[in-house]
């Protein structure tokens, strides 16, 4: 049965979960979560589209932001996962899916749980194992956003409440 369409809000916030098919990974050395990352820079600023928060893992992500209006998440999300897709089935000769359906998105209220979202987003590797501090995991927002980092590759936007 097809999925109904979403609830989008001009100016919301979503916490993002796109998964691997299969929960394969979708991640298989560095050089592909950097791509990812740069392709997440792209596609923000061409879509109008504010990331708080992200967290990459092997076979999952995990995006925290703001769309500028109602048809900036889908366009962000399409480009995003259409992209790496080709990237990923070239880099590996693969064809096919690599993602398990539609991403889904769920409103967050720009208050203190919007705070808990971005600590469940960045502490996801350690709740799956991964790492025992935050700042020891390579491929999340945590040391952009708390320690900060150099301007001319921040992935991140300031947070507006």
């Amino acid at each position: 049965m097809p999925a109904g369409p979403r609830l989008i809000v001009d100016e919301a916030c979503y916490h993002i979960v796109a998964r691997g098919n299969q929960k394969r990974p979708i991640f298989k050395d560095d050089i592909d979560f950097r791509e990812y990352l740069e392709r997440v820079k792209r596609y923000k600023r061409k879509h109008g589209f504010r990331l708080y928060a992200f967290c990459l893992m092997p076979n999952h992500i995990h995006i925290l932001g703001q769309v500028a209006n109602k048809h900036s998440l889908s366009k962000f999300m399409q480009s995003l996962t259409r992209s790496y897709t080709a990237y990923f089935n070239h880099k590996y000769e693969k064809v096919g899916y690599l993602w398990q359906g539609r991403f889904k998105s769920k409103i967050i209220n720009r208050d203190k749980y919007l705070l808990d979202c971005i600590n469940y987003i960045e502490f996801n590797p350690i709740r799956a194992n991964l790492i025992k501090s935050p700042h020891n995991y390579l491929w999340s927002s945590y040391k952009e956003r708390v320690f900060g980092g150099d301007q001319e590759k921040a992935t991140l936007d300031p947070l507006r409440f």
